[in-house]
């Protein structure tokens, strides 16, 4: 089992950066997929990015692929957000999430994080 709390969300400007992090609890870390998932107000969850166990392969959104890059720290249990060039439409609360392949269906993630709140302002 492992534990997961999010951070690194806030207020920015578009076209700013934010970085996001997520650390877990427990030394099972490393044999997790870990992936990053985002709400809307009024919208379902959906996608963002996810990385595989050894931070090799990597999957993104069609909306984030170029702006934002997944990375995974498996001596630290994190597993991080960057986000370049934001936009109004990426204002959303973020949720770390792990997993046990590397799929962009939430229904295959069974552990969560708290979220993290990010606005982006026009």
């Amino acid at each position: 089992q492992v534990q997961l709390v999010d951070s690194g969300g806030g207020l920015v400007q578009a076209g700013g950066s934010l970085r996001l992090s997520c650390a877990a609890s427990g030394r099972t870390f490393s044999i997790y997929t870990m992936g990053w998932f985002r709400q809307a107000p009024g919208k379902e969850r959906e996608f963002v990015a996810a990385i595989s166990r050894n931070g090799g392969s990597t999957r993104y959104a069609d909306s984030v692929k170029g702006r934002f890059t997944i990375s995974r720290d498996n001596a630290r249990n994190t597993v991080n957000l960057q986000m370049n060039g934001l936009k109004p439409e990426d204002t959303a609360v973020y949720y770390c999430a792990a997993g046990s392949t590397l799929s962009t269906n939430p229904n295959f993630y069974d552990y969560w994080g708290q979220g993290t709140r990010v606005t982006v302002s026009s």
